[in-house]
C-alpha cells in the first residue's frame, strides 16, 4: 500500500510539473482570415491581435512575462490590439499579487497604429474597478464597458463582463443601431453570444482558458461558461456568426496548463470575397 501510495504522489508531482511548465510556455499564436459584412469599400485587411486572461500574479505571471509577450505581439506588427479582460489574478496560491499600476504597465509598449483597446474581466472588476481602470488608461488603454468605439472603419463594441452580471447587451445594441461599419464585439465572456442580433457578427472573448486543464479521454473538467463546451475554445462558427475564444496567457485557481496552452490570436479582417462572374456563354 505505501508503494502504491509513493508512486501515487510522484506521479501526482510529475503531472504538476509538467503543467506549470505548460502554463510558462511562450503562447501560441494562432491566426484567422474573416470576411466582414459591410467592409467599407476601399479599406485594405486589418491585422488585430487579440490577448486574454492575461492574469498577472507569481508565481507564472509576473510583469516581466507580460513585457516578454509585449515584445512577441508587437513582432507580429498588428493594426489593432484588442484585450479580453482579467488582467490581474488572485489566486490563493499566488506567491506575488501585484498592484493594478503594476500589473498592466507593460501594456504600455504595446504598439499598433490604432491603437489598444479592453474591456474588464470578472478578476478585474472582484479586485478594484475603478483602480484597473485608471491604471490601464495611464498606459493609452482604451477602456470600454457597454459601449462603442471606431478604430480603422470598425465599430469596436466593448461588452463588460457577462460572469460578474454588468454586462448589457441591449446598450451595446442601442450604440450600435445608428452606426454604419462592420461590428466587432470584445467581451471577456462569450457567453454574452446568444443575447446580441445577427448584426454583431464577430465576437471576440476569452474567460474559458480552453479550460486551462484539457485530458485525453475526459475533455475539459471546466470552462467557466454556463453553454458547456459551446463556446469553449478556438475558432467557433454558428451561421453568419464567428466566436473567436482565446485560450489566455496567464492562469486561474491553480498555475498549471494540461492539454491547453497559453496562446494569443492574430486575426486578419477583410472584406468579403467578390461574388463569382458567371462564364460567357459560348
Amino acid at each position: 500500500m505505501k508503494r502504491i501510495l509513493l508512486i501515487g504522489l510522484l506521479l501526482g508531482l510529475a503531472l504538476a510539473g509538467y503543467g506549470y511548465w505548460g502554463a510558462l510556455r511562450d503562447p501560441t499564436v494562432r491566426t484567422a482570415t474573416i470576411a466582414m459584412a459591410d467592409w467599407p469599400k476601399g479599406q485594405p485587411p486589418l491585422r488585430v491581435a487579440l490577448l486574454s486572461d492575461l492574469h498577472v500574479a507569481g508565481p507564472d505571471m509576473p510583469p516581466e512575462r507580460l513585457a516578454r509577450i509585449v515584445t512577441q505581439v508587437n513582432a507580429l506588427r498588428p493594426d489593432l490590439v484588442l484585450i479580453a479582460g482579467d488582467l490581474v489574478s488572485d489566486k490563493r496560491v499566488s506567491t506575488h499579487r501585484y498592484a493594478e499600476t503594476e500589473a498592466v504597465a507593460p501594456l504600455g509598449g504595446l504598439r499598433a497604429r490604432h491603437g489598444v483597446v479592453a474591456v474588464l474581466g470578472n478578476h478585474d472588476h472582484w479586485r478594484n474597478t475603478a483602480g484597473m481602470r485608471r491604471a490601464l488608461e495611464a498606459n493609452r488603454v482604451t477602456v470600454l464597458s457597454n459601449s462603442v468605439t471606431r478604430r480603422a472603419g470598425l465599430i469596436l463594441a466593448g461588452a463588460d463582463d457577462d460572469f460578474t452580471g454588468r454586462a448589457d447587451p441591449a446598450a451595446l445594441i442601442r450604440a450600435v443601431a445608428p452606426l454604419t461599419g462592420p461590428v466587432v464585439t470584445l467581451s471577456h465572456s462569450p457567453d454574452i453570444v446568444p443575447d446580441l442580433p445577427e448584426r454583431f457578427g464577430l465576437v471576440l472573448a476569452g474567460h474559458t482558458h480552453c479550460g486551462q486543464v484539457a485530458l485525453p479521454l475526459i475533455g475539459r473538467p471546466a470552462t467557466m461558461s454556463r453553454y458547456g463546451d459551446r463556446f469553449a475554445c478556438g475558432l467557433i462558427r454558428e451561421g453568419a456568426r464567428t466566436i473567436v475564444v482565446g485560450a489566455g496567457l496567464g492562469t486561474s485557481v491553480l498555475p498549471i496548463r494540461i492539454g491547453a496552452p497559453p496562446d494569443l490570436w492574430l486575426i486578419e479582417l477583410t472584406a468579403p470575397a467578390a461574388p463569382a462572374t458567371a462564364a460567357a456563354a459560348r
